[in-house]
């Protein structure tokens, strides 16, 4: 079998999703095709090569329906005969796009491909795709779990109680995430990653001057009296401030087989290594990340230690510390630039946003192997294995 790498990886910009974020004047078609513009001139590859284009967008309506993905293509400029595809895993998306990538390249199927992500939340909310009265879970669901799904907001809640995770840990975890993203733009970091985009050079979200004590004065995101009747063990510690934002978005890699670079004179960031995805509990169902982690790790035979790097979507604090207490992961290695709470979380953008910007925390700290995992809606998580090329 053949190995799958990582050429290049590029993203936008990471905007807010709201009308007057710096981003929301530009057309989600228009942000992916602008990275992938980006990516086929910062690695010189010729687009006629690509042998497919796989997008990760969650909400698939509006002006990010009808396969956004193929027509970022035609808007890049390839060339007509490239093809596209959009796919849906919920908030990991663009890494399940990945994961499908470097398959077709391991399998043979594809020598080039480009796997890729974008959310506009500005123009596209979440949730648009449910029209009001719909119900898109079915009678089937609503048999088997008869007291009925929770948001996600909920889910991040009772996280928190069962795994006895207080609001200062989140909010300390939050603030954390802000200075080291604050950090890695000073020190020229993400230079590499990001294609300025419009005059936007930075991601809108980071708050360089969070603290602990402005933390502490918001007020519960996702309090709810009837939720709280139904799960008397919430404590309502999860707000605005430890949770990630909604935001515009797009980002970008390069994947194809190691022959194939080497023919083209292209040094590789990384290694595709090992996939995992995996199901859990959808009333708690951003727990999915820990068996995730543990399944991709048996699969490549390494063990926790041999992780230099981890990219663990921060969808909320909770999520990312209850999966630290299962796996005893150093947090000094985890997201280390910066994570969703500060850069942000275009939701189908985000799974290759953080590889993107895992690959080059790789190269940049001389990492031999990184992880990335990702929660996801619906009891859901992705994770893989990047190795370095020496």
């Amino acid at each position: 079998m053949r190995d799958a790498v990582i050429v290049e990886a590029v993203r936008t910009p990471v905007g807010k999703g709201k009308p007057n974020g710096s981003l929301a004047h530009v057309h989600p078609v228009e942000l992916l095709a602008h990275t992938l513009r980006t990516l086929v001139q910062r690695s010189g590859v010729d687009p006629a090569l690509i042998d497919d284009v796989i997008g990760g967008t969650v909400d698939q309506v509006g002006e990010q329906a009808m396969n956004t993905t193929r027509y970022a293509v035609l808007s890049a400029g390839f060339p007509e005969t490239v093809p596209a595809t959009t796919v849906d895993r919920q908030c990991g998306s663009s890494q399940q796009a990945v994961h499908f990538a470097a398959q077709g390249v391991m399998s043979g199927a594809y020598d080039i491909v480009v796997a890729c992500g974008v959310e506009s939340m500005s123009r596209v909310p979440m949730w648009s795709n449910v029209p009001p009265g719909k119900d898109p879970f079915g009678p089937g669901v609503a048999a088997r779990y008869p007291e009925g799904l929770v948001p996600q907001g909920i889910s991040a809640e009772l996280i928190a109680a069962k795994w006895s995770i207080g609001r200062a840990e989140m909010d300390a975890f939050a603030v954390s995430s802000h200075a080291k993203a604050a950090a890695a733009w000073e020190a020229g970091l993400f230079d590499a990653e990001v294609a300025p985009l419009e005059g936007v050079g930075r991601d809108e979200s980071v708050r360089p001057g969070t603290t602990a004590e402005i933390l502490a004065g918001l007020k519960s995101a996702y309090y709810d009296p009837g939720f709280a009747e139904r799960y008397p063990g919430i404590e309502w510690n999860v707000t605005a401030g430890n949770a990630s934002p909604v935001n515009d978005g797009a980002s970008a890699v390069l994947i194809m087989a190691g022959e194939t670079a080497q023919r083209l004179g292209l040094r590789p960031l990384a290694r595709l290594h090992a996939f995992a995805v995996t199901g859990s509990d959808p009333l708690l169902m951003l727990t999915g990340v820990i068996p995730a982690t543990e399944k991709v790790l048996r699969r490549a035979g390494l063990g926790l230690g041999d992780i230099d790097l981890f990219e663990v979507n921060e969808a909320f604090s909770s999520v990312v510390l209850a999966w630290r207490q299962e796996t005893g992961a150093d947090l000094g290695k985890v997201n280390v630039h910066g994570g969703a709470i500060a850069l942000g979380h275009p939701l189908g953008a985000s799974g290759t946003r953080l590889t993107t910007t895992l690959v080059h925390a790789m190269r940049e700290r001389g990492a031999r192997y990184g992880l990335q995992t990702m929660c996801e809606a619906g009891g859901l998580a992705n994770a893989m294995i990047l190795e370095a090329v020496r």
